[in-house]
């Protein structure tokens, strides 16, 4: 039979081969329970726990039971000894001759019925006179029976002859209350016990089934625990948990295993130490980690990397990853360690302090000079050094540099300047403010001596800095007080010429003193920040004079006309001025030209250009060209121009190369146009485009669209010729000119712009110059990149009662009907002063038409702010202006033309000519003509 340990009982224990060292021979390795193993001490403990928590729960059962059976002895004698007391006739009986007699059989009765041991009936000393033993009849009971005899029913266990027992006794009263006999009932303690020994077979039974299923449960986690210890010892697993520690926590290599789904497991001392790691740093995902994002991503990547150098703070680690060995089934993870290769510890607080210096230089060089401003460049300066390097900062700059010219040394010092900025750790600075004039006048103050030498000073200790405190002992006095203690000053410099000067102050926010390497280290920044602040005063001085010249040779006031009232807007760029232009010019037939265009570039160079094409502009108009011919004209211009300057340009270049001197481009290619022409008297508008935007048609009812015009290339370009569009205007229609930058930047493309200015357009009842102003309201970029020019434009038509007509055939006779018909309608107009001059040059060219010309014929009178006469044919043909001589028999008609009007000229129609004249409505009166009209017919142009 076997033993509770596996082995026969008796025989001695043998050693066997064993399922690995330190393990009992007789067990089998699932279920090592050797003492020396934790799995088995955690066996034996549990195994205690279990046979402790089960004998003291079936102790506490059986004594649960026995005081249960003890009570219901208790309450099943009450019960009986309160129901025979009170049972009829029980006093009768107590005082009949013979009680016993009476009573015996009906207390043995009531015995049986009620299941207890005894009922006795008693007198109040305790003299029975019924008992389930007769022996006992007539005997005293014993025990205190003195509480029932005072009326009081009571249970007790009662030890003593003739027998232990659980009894009750109750007292007996007769009618008037008085206690007559007392009834006595139990149960004997024997057959208590009985009650509860029967119970112990179900409780052995479930203590046993309960010792069984805590014995197996701790045999099944004895094994799941022998497993992940691998039946290690309590000794085994504190030399593995010793090595552990020394491993991974003593040695100075970072360590980190990272779980399959990029969770941090496990960090070693040194790892937390290099990359400063949270303390609940486990169980993160690297991305929450704070790692350098260099690392992290490497850490994401998954892949393989020897010795990579990665930053951690002020750290350069050499970083090494490899991925971990899968297991159970498991992906694989990976394990990185890192080692510090930063430069030793003594050279450490040197090395931080260069490269904290290198980081600053490095922020200046971003920092500084972000604007072409001259003023928010010294601010830079100002802000970049604090408080980093000083506690506060000033910068003051000479006149003629913040007003963008070349500043000019005055014998080698300079002893006036203006603070352009300051900057400081407080706002409660004893220092002058921003905009006061600083005066340098003490050789031996550090300023002056630092603007003398063309270097940084430093003065350490301002306390002992005398000429700095006789410079203004007063406000000096209370920046000692305030606690300024150390100062550099550092002249700004750009190719020789001193610009103003940086001073940096600590106070007593830093207590240490600026040092020579400090002094290095501001002039540097001094240098950088001068050639920053020298090309913003360069900027501004070109912008400046870009700005002049663009501006000079825009039009200043409008020419009036009433074909349309006109407002405008230009705005040039906040980086440089671009060649943006309009313009408004009057043209005959009471017609007007509307012109906006744009030149690709900025500066001077675009501000002339811009100039040359408006002039070109000008001058061809002057020929009254159909927009798409003028454009046409000036596209050739400018081609030649550019070709005549790019051959200039690389005659020039190759000066340059043999060290003549430098040559420079200056073409054209690049610039923009739209030219529309607008009729008063039809309404009618033609305009052209050489790749520029389309104008905007606002209609009297607020409807806004814009116009298709055929695409055309950009000036310069040439090759193609261009196209033009007519379009119908309604009267009271508005039309909107613009350059592209009124509505792209950077942030918003053109068709985003294009319906921006839609919806501001499409409010009607505003004046030109109100739509100007709220199209720039809300269309304005805050610091535009390009020129914007805008035009608008309300059309007007000419009344029909300031227009007269007529057809003429080509009889010289008609000229006369004509030339009466005209000066009928000057007398309506209230012009008859004018007649006799009007009929004169409308009696020369009806003449001319009818003579070289070809049908039909037409005149017309138009009443605008002057008096135009149009005679128009079907000829191309046209006259020219020449001295007759005097043996010549005609020539002189188109001379007294030129004499009587105040402009004359032709326009070219599709189909045909149109010679026209204006005459002055007010002013100078002409020259008193003193010919014959009827003569003046016949003579020849």
């Amino acid at each position: 039979m076997a033993g509770r340990l596996g082995r026969p009982r008796g025989s001695p224990a043998r050693q066997q081969p064993g399922p690995g060292p330190g393990l009992h021979p007789g067990l089998h390795p699932r279920l090592s329970l050797r003492t020396g193993s934790v799995a088995g001490q955690v066996f034996a403990l549990q195994a205690v726990i279990v046979v402790l928590l089960i004998a003291a729960a079936s102790l506490a059962l059986v004594f649960q039971e026995r005081y249960n059976t003890e009570r219901d002895a208790r309450d099943r004698s009450l019960a009986a000894a309160e129901a025979f007391a009170h049972a009829p006739g029980l006093p009768e009986a107590l005082r009949s001759p013979d009680p016993t007699a009476r009573l015996q059989p009906l207390a043995d009765g009531a015995r049986q019925a009620s299941g207890v041991d005894f009922i006795a009936v008693m007198t109040t000393d305790g003299i029975r006179y019924t008992d389930s033993r007769p022996d006992l009849i007539g005997k005293r009971a014993t025990g205190d029976l003195s509480r029932a005899v005072a009326g009081q029913p009571f249970t007790e266990v009662f030890k003593g002859a003739p027998s232990d027992a659980v009894r009750a006794v109750v007292p007996v009263r007769d009618a008037d209350g008085k206690v007559v006999g007392l009834v006595g009932t139990g149960i004997e303690i024997t057959n208590v016990a009985d009650v509860v020994e029967g119970q112990l077979p179900l409780l052995l039974g479930a203590t046993a089934a309960a010792l069984l299923l805590g014995t197996g449960g701790a045999a099944l986690v004895s094994r799941r625990l022998r497993r992940q210890t691998r039946g290690l010892g309590e000794a085994e697993m504190a030399r593995i948990n010793e090595h552990h520690e020394a491993v991974l926590h003593a040695v100075r290599e970072g360590v980190m295993i990272i779980s399959p789904d990029q969770r941090l497991l496990l960090a070693n001392d040194e790892a937390r130490r290099l990359l400063n790691l949270p303390p609940d740093a486990e169980q993160r995902h690297v991305s929450e980690l704070g790692l350098d994002p260099r690392t992290t991503a490497l850490l994401l990547s998954g892949r393989v990397a020897t010795d990579e150098v990665h930053l951690a703070g002020d750290r350069l680690l050499a970083v090494n990853v490899r991925p971990t060995k899968p297991y159970g089934g498991h992906p694989s993870g990976c394990v990185m360690t890192l080692r510090d290769t930063t430069e030793l510890a003594a050279l450490s607080g040197r090395a931080e302090v260069a490269r904290e210096r290198l980081q600053q230089l490095y922020d200046a060089g971003v920092r500084i000079g972000t604007t072409l401003d001259v003023v928010r460049t010294a601010e830079e300066l100002s802000e970049v050094a604090v408080p980093r390097f000083a506690d506060f900062v000033t910068v003051e700059l000479l006149e003629p540099v913040l007003k963008g010219e070349e500043p000019t040394p005055a014998s080698g010092v300079y002893t006036r300047m203006r603070r352009a900025a300051m900057s400081g750790v407080r706002t409660d600075q004893p220092l002058q403010p921003v905009g006061d004039v600083i005066r340098f006048e003490v050789p031996t103050a550090p300023m002056a001596a630092a603007l003398d030498a063309g270097h940084a000073v430093l003065a350490p200790d301002l306390k002992k800095a005398m000429g700095w405190r006789a410079q203004d002992e007063a406000g000096t006095r209370q920046a000692l007080g305030y606690g300024l203690h150390s100062l550099i000053s550092v002249p700004l410099q750009a190719r020789g010429v001193v610009l103003g000067m940086a001073n940096f102050w600590r106070a007593a926010d830093t207590p240490e003193a600026f040092d020579d390497e400090d002094l290095s280290f501001a002039e540097e920044l001094g240098a950088r920040a001068a050639v920053s602040i020298d090309n913003a005063r360069r900027f501004t001085r070109e912008h400046a004079t870009a700005v002049a010249l663009q501006r000079s040779l825009l039009p200043r006031v409008l020419p009036d006309q009433n074909a349309v009232d006109v407002a405008f807007r230009y705005l040039p760029a906040k980086a440089g001025v671009s060649g943006d232009w309009f313009d408004v010019i009057p043209l005959a037939g009471a017609r007007v030209a509307l012109v906006v265009g744009d030149v690709v570039g900025h500066g001077v160079h675009a501000a002339a250009t811009m100039g040359r094409l408006r002039t070109a502009v000008h001058n061809f108009s002057s020929l009254d060209m159909p927009p798409d011919e003028l454009l046409g004209h000036l596209d050739e211009l400018i081609h030649r121009i550019d070709q005549n300057e790019s051959r200039d340009a690389g005659e020039a270049g190759e000066a340059a190369d043999a060290g003549q001197g430098p040559g420079e481009a200056a073409g054209i290619t690049g610039a923009t146009c739209l030219y529309a022409v607008y009729d008063p008297v039809s309404g009618r508008c033609t305009m052209a485009s050489a790749g520029h935007p389309g104008p905007a048609l606002v209609r009297p009812d607020g409807g806004v669209e814009f116009p298709e015009l055929p695409a055309g290339l950009p000036l310069g370009v040439g090759g193609m010729p261009f196209e033009a569009a007519e379009l119908t205007l309604p009267e009271s229609s508005r039309l909107v000119l613009f350059t592209d930058g009124l509505l792209e930047d950077r942030d918003r493309d053109f068709d985003t712009g294009l319906g921006l200015l839609a919806q501001t357009l499409a409010r009607p009842g505003r004046s030109p110059d109100q739509a100007c102003s709220d199209v720039l309201a809300a269309l304005l970029f805050p610091a535009p990149s390009d020129d914007i020019a805008l035009l608008v434009a309300d059309t007007r038509r000419l009344e029909a009662d300031r227009i007269a007509q007529w057809d003429v055939p080509p009889d010289p006779a008609a000229v006369s009907r004509v030339r009466n018909a005209g000066s009928a309608q000057l007398a309506a107009w209230g012009l008859g002063d004018l007649a006799f001059t009007a009929e004169l040059i409308l009696s020369e060219l009806i003449t001319n038409a009818i003579r070289y010309g070809t049908a039909p014929i037409r005149v017309r009178l138009l009443r605008d702010r002057t008096l135009i006469c149009e005679v128009s044919d079907a000829s191309g043909t046209s006259p020219h202006l020449r001295y007759a001589a005097t043996t010549d028999e005609g020539g002189r008609g188109l001379f007294l033309v030129a004499q009587y009007a105040e402009r004359w000229g032709t326009r070219y129609a599709e189909r045909g000519k149109v010679i026209w004249a204006e005459l002055p409505l007010t002013g100078e009166p002409g020259p008193e003509p003193v010919l014959d009209l009827e003569a003046l017919e016949d003579l020849a142009w």
